[in-house]
C-alpha cells in the first residue's frame, strides 16, 4: 500500500532526478566548464582570477548564476562553437547577454583592459588591428606611442 508519505518522498526524488539530470546533462560538456570557470571568477575570492573580475565588481546575471540550461540556451542562440571563447564586450561589465559573444581568440585578446586603443581618422581600434591594416611592425609602433608620439605620425611616419 502506497502513503501520502511515500508520494511525497517519491514526488521529491524524482525531481531531484529530473534536476539532476538536466546539469548532468551539459556537466561534462565544454559550455558547462565555461559556466563553472565564469562563476569561479567571480564568486570564489580562493580561485586565482577573482582579483581580476570578482574583486573589481564584475558578477554573472541572475538569469545565468544559477541555471546552466539558461546560459545553454543563450550561449546555442548566439553563435557558440569550440572554437570560440565567451568575451565580455564592455570589459568592465558583467557576464550578461546584452554584455557577452563568442568570439576567436584573437579578438578575445584584442578586448582587454590593456589593450592599446587608437582613434585614427575617426576610427578608433586596438593598436594591433591598425597594425595589421596598415602592414606596420607592431613592435616599432607600440614604442612609438609609448614614447608618447602624436597618432598621426605613429602610424604614418613610415610613409
Amino acid at each position: 500500500m502506497i502513503t501520502q508519505t511515500t508520494k511525497n518522498i517519491v514526488h521529491v526524488v524524482v525531481n531531484v532526478a529530473v534536476s539532476d539530470m538536466l546539469i548532468h546533462g551539459l556537466k561534462h560538456t565544454r559550455l558547462y566548464n565555461i559556466w563553472c570557470r565564469m562563476k569561479r571568477k567571480c564568486y570564489n575570492s580562493k580561485d586565482d582570477h577573482y582579483k581580476y573580475y570578482g574583486k573589481r565588481g564584475i558578477k554573472v546575471c541572475d538569469e545565468w548564476l544559477n541555471n546552466p540550461v539558461s546560459f545553454y540556451n543563450w550561449s546555442m542562440a548566439n553563435g557558440y562553437k569550440d572554437t570560440l571563447t565567451i568575451d565580455r564586450i564592455d570589459v568592465n561589465g558583467n557576464y550578461e547577454p546584452s554584455n557577452c559573444r563568442w568570439v576567436d581568440m584573437k579578438t578575445q585578446i584584442r578586448n582587454r583592459r590593456n589593450t592599446i586603443r587608437i582613434t585614427y581618422k575617426g576610427e578608433t581600434k586596438p593598436l594591433a588591428e591598425w597594425c595589421e591594416i596598415l602592414n606596420l611592425n607592431y613592435g616599432t609602433i607600440k614604442r612609438r606611442f609609448y614614447k608618447g608620439w602624436d597618432v598621426v605620425k605613429v602610424l604614418e611616419y613610415h610613409k
